[in-house]
């Protein structure tokens, strides 16, 4: 018997509670890990509320979890992970391992048995489990007080920069300045690229050019954005609503991407001649796989880049999921263990 200690939610929408679980025996590929801090995201709050209609009862969200190992499953044992290791788990806890997805390096699009961690019991608790793949060895620069939200959201914008090859003379735009915006920022700064920022709050371009935007854009502003006509390589979207989207196609350069990781609702109209027209292209992607996250990770600690965030005890865990959704986060919270 091995008792977790943990909050969940009873049913949709509810305040978390305490709640205690037995993990039962320790699985030969599992890592347990002690949290230390764990990051609330919007995704979290979407499983709570069953929004996306898969959640189970009770669930134990977190999914950026920063802590250290403190058992080794039979198999886990050879894999390079050590007790007291200080280690990350993010979306993903488990993945089949042999399907063609897995067998590619594509674990992240696991086809055959994929478990995200919060269905797999996350880390708003004192210990977690995951497959030792998806547990992430953290390099010893890099700051875990501030770390856990880049294994969500931080691997959510990388990702885009991996999969169309951003360098320091690639030219991308970033809509959206909020939790996954801000980092995308950061990212791109220290890739030396130049980077414009898309915001509909004019009063942030302080803040924002202190993160290191390039340029900062009114998104409100149709005159502004039909100014910048063919100049970006890449133009990331983190923003969840709809938006007049031409503009933003058209300022694609030649060879340019349109990359969506905000989960929009309803559908982007895309007349063909804008794709046509200059060999531009339309493109998403979710989180990453553990090869990613471990290249996000030693590079966020050589390059010091580490997101904005408050910090809440883990026993306040109700009143920062409230700040989240108030829309008060500036611009990621995270929770301290502290039981």
């Amino acid at each position: 018997m091995s008792i977790i200690k943990s909050y969940a939610a009873k049913n949709a929408g509810a305040e978390l509670e305490v709640w205690e679980y037995d993990a039962g025996e320790l699985l030969p590929e599992d890592v347990e890990v002690k949290v230390d801090y764990c990051g609330i995201c919007h995704s979290d709050l979407s499983m709570i509320d069953n929004e996306w209609g898969m959640s189970q009862y009770p669930l134990v969200a977190g999914h950026e979890v920063i802590g250290h190992v403190v058992a080794l499953g039979s198999a886990a044992q050879s894999k390079g992970l050590k007790i007291g290791q200080r280690v990350g788990i993010g979306w993903t806890a488990r993945s089949c391992g042999h399907c063609d997805a897995c067998i590619d390096g594509n674990q992240i699009n696991c086809t055959g048995g994929s478990v995200p961690t919060i269905l797999n019991h996350g880390g708003f608790a004192d210990k977690l489990r995951a497959d030792w793949q998806w547990v992430i060895p953290l390099p010893d620069s890099i700051d875990i007080e501030t770390a856990g939200p880049m294994l969500c959201g931080g691997i959510t914008v990388f990702k885009p920069l991996l999969m169309h090859h951003v360098t320091a003379t690639s030219r991308v735009g970033v809509i959206g300045i909020g939790g996954l915006g801000h980092i995308a920022i950061k990212l791109l700064r220290a890739m030396g690229a130049e980077v414009t920022a898309f915001s509909s709050n004019p009063s942030k371009e302080q803040e924002v050019r202190a993160m290191g935007a390039d340029h900062v854009v009114n998104s409100r502003s149709q005159e502004a954005l039909k100014a910048l006509a063919g100049q970006f390589d890449l133009i990331i979207n983190t923003v969840n609503v709809d938006l007049d989207w031409q503009p933003y196609f058209e300022a694609l350069a030649s060879g340019g991407n349109f990359h969506t990781v905000g989960a929009v609702l309803t559908p982007l109209p895309v007349p063909a001649f804008t794709l046509i027209g200059g060999d531009r292209s339309i493109s998403g992607s979710a989180t990453g796989n553990p090869s990613e996250l471990r290249k996000l990770m030693k590079f966020a600690g050589r390059s010091k880049v580490a997101p904005i965030t408050e910090l809440f005890p883990m026993s306040k865990i109700n009143d920062a999921i409230q700040h989240v959704r108030d829309g008060k986060a500036r611009y990621r919270v995270v929770l301290k263990a502290d039981s």
